[in-house]
């Protein structure tokens, strides 16, 4: 699959200048930027929805606890 995206002249040498620092091409600069942003906004609805399920019960434990309860001792 191939994706187009415009950029300014200003955009795209800092691109570059960035893939180059990197040792990779402007695609894969692109292609790890995308999926590093869709990595860190899955992480941090995946932390949101653990935060609100814990102020529905803050009940915690301890590791031990958690080993227990989990068959692991």
């Amino acid at each position: 699959m191939s994706v187009s995206i415009r950029l300014t002249p200003e955009e795209k040498s800092l691109a570059q200048a960035y893939a180059d620092m990197h040792s990779i091409s402007l695609s894969e600069a692109f292609k790890r930027a995308l999926f590093d942003k869709i990595e860190d906004e899955y992480e941090v609805r995946i932390a949101e929805n653990a935060y609100a399920e814990y102020m529905q019960d803050p009940k915690t434990v301890s590791h031990a606890e958690a080993g227990n309860i989990l068959g692991l001792k």
